[in-house]
């Protein structure tokens, strides 16, 4: 049998395909990526309308897209005197319970953290704490929202610590967790080095925790967002669960949805940040 050499110089590599054009260009990618969801966006809303056209619901339970873009502008903007929606601008809703989500995450990252980091690595603690941790992480938030109206009254404080209680369980979860799965051999090259169990926990066990951190921050912000609007149920004018509760009274099924868009294009919103935050200071993560 006679074999056929390849075609070509002995010894020289074939050079490799030329990589796609979206490989080559990360513009180009990002570009259909965009319009791959405005044309899913669009899809969506030709079927919202379509089912309005045929009257499946009547219109006061689901409003055309363009009704809803009505109240929208409406909510916006001063008219005939009235100012937005419940004497408010969207805007000012949106940004009151934002300001209210960042303070209870805020606080709840300040005692989460420590917390998580002392059940991570302190056996005793974590005996005694741990089911403390996880019976509030199972309770939803309207559970104890009427014990905090009782003992804080109807103002900002049973909402701030709502968000709190609700955000404190799975920071401190992640922080425990990944503190645990900190590699051995770092830490017994801290010791080897002399580290004491203090400098073992903020020099090693935290910075070898961190992404793990990040990612419970990034989850404890959502779950405060999810609670903002059972937060704002009692007395939660400004903001924007307490808009969507004074529509609902009235039946302002536009309004309501207008409230739930905004609130899910500004968790996005939040959630990119926190994703840009966490690739800067934690580069290192997905790397081997």
């Amino acid at each position: 049998m006679t074999l056929t050499a390849p075609t070509g110089t002995a010894g020289v590599t074939a050079p490799a395909p030329a990589p796609p054009a979206a490989r080559r260009n990360p513009r180009f990618a990002a570009l259909r990526w965009a319009a791959l969801r405005a044309v899913a966006l669009a899809v969506l809303l030709a079927a919202w309308q379509l089912v309005v056209l045929a009257e499946v619901w009547p219109r006061v339970l689901v409003p055309s897209p363009g009704e809803v873009w009505h109240q929208f502008l409406l909510s916006s903007t001063v008219h005939d005197g009235v100012r937005g929606q419940s004497g408010h601008l969207l805007i000012e809703h949106l940004g009151v319970s934002l300001r209210r989500i960042g303070i209870g995450t805020g606080y709840a990252v300040l005692a989460g953290v420590p917390l998580g980091l002392l059940i991570g690595a302190v056996r005793p603690i974590a005996v005694v704490l741990e089911p403390a941790v996880t019976f509030l992480r199972t309770l939803p938030p309207l559970a104890y929202l009427s014990l905090l109206v009782i003992w804080f009254g109807i103002d900002e404080s049973p909402k701030v610590w709502l968000l709190i209680i609700a955000a404190l369980p799975p920071i401190a979860a992640a922080t425990a967790a990944a503190v645990r799965t900190v590699p051995e051999h770092l830490i017994e090259a801290a010791r080897a080095l002399g580290a004491g169990q203090l400098s073992l926990l903020l020099s090693v066990r935290l910075p070898a925790a961190l992404p793990e951190i990040l990612t419970g921050v990034r989850i404890a912000v959502g779950v405060a967002y999810t609670s903002v609007v059972a937060a704002e149920t009692i007395n939660g004018v400004p903001g924007i669960g307490g808009m969507i509760r004074d529509a609902q009274r009235y039946n302002q099924t536009a309004v309501v949805i207008v409230g739930i868009i905004a609130i899910g294009l500004s968790g996005i919103l939040l959630d990119t940040l926190l994703r840009t935050a966490e690739r800067r200071l934690v580069p290192w993560r997905g790397q081997k």
